[in-house]
């Protein structure tokens, strides 16, 4: 059944982003299909981190008795990123670097309009599911090796 192979690329995406194309070559659907697939999954797994992230986000300053720990290295990781690209840049970045969960959080962290976060993914999304599904369906040799045609 196509359904149950279409929702296991969104899982797959929703997990790293290029485990997507991957799973969607492997159960054998079409580039097209696995690139609309890739995106959903990430633009769900978006939407779902903005709903939960915000509610959660609140429901931690609220309870929260210590004030969160400011400088650690994760933290001026993200502050650099964050000045060096911007929304742009972390949204350009999340389906390469990060998962769409790590980088809708940076950008929930840094107080981004949720608004600007569903556009700006939702591109890169768009763009990078197109471009990296694409290519990895024209790598004929990397095909032969995972199919083993």
């Amino acid at each position: 059944m196509a359904i149950g192979k279409y929702f296991t690329v969104m899982v797959a995406t929703a997990i790293k982003f290029f485990n997507g194309p991957i799973a969607g070559l492997l159960l054998e659907l079409t580039w097209w299909e696995t690139a609309v697939c890739t995106i959903l999954g990430m633009m769900l797994t978006v939407i779902s981190v903005l709903v939960i992230g915000t509610s959660v986000r609140s429901l931690i300053q609220k309870y929260r008795k210590t004030p969160a720990k400011l400088f650690s290295r994760r933290t001026r990781f993200a502050v650099r990123l964050w000045k060096r690209v911007g929304i742009w840049g972390i949204s350009c970045f999340t389906p390469l670097f990060f998962t769409p969960i790590g980088g809708t959080l940076l950008a929930l962290s840094f107080r981004v309009p949720v608004l600007r976060i569903l556009i700006t993914m939702s591109i890169f999304a768009v763009f990078w599911g197109i471009t990296l599904t694409y290519a990895l369906f024209q790598l004929s040799t990397l095909q032969t090796l995972l199919l083993h045609k």
